[in-house]
């Protein structure tokens, strides 16, 4: 059997979670970003607000916006697309 008849098991989809809060200008500005680069790679988006959630205020209120890839954080204030990109498809 060759390497093109291996079977492939699929891989689950990486998952990127913005933590921001309403008002927050460069939270909508990382939201734009995050949205499309999940959009075109597959990744699930999910969102907190950083207002209902005691521990992430604790952690990253001086950070907002963050964004984690799969629960580790990847970065904060300003989201480069091409950064997160390379982040998903490692």
């Amino acid at each position: 059997m060759g390497a093109m008849d291996t079977p492939q098991t699929p891989s689950a989809p990486r998952t990127v979670t913005l933590i921001g809060k309403p008002g927050c200008h460069l939270c909508d500005d990382a939201r734009v970003v995050v949205t499309a680069v999940c959009r075109e790679l597959g990744a699930v988006l999910e969102e907190k607000d950083i207002e209902q959630d005691a521990e992430l205020h604790r952690r990253y209120w001086e950070q907002i916006p963050v964004v984690l890839v799969d629960g580790a954080q990847h970065d904060f204030w300003r989201v480069d697309a091409d950064r997160l990109r390379t982040a998903l498809t490692r």
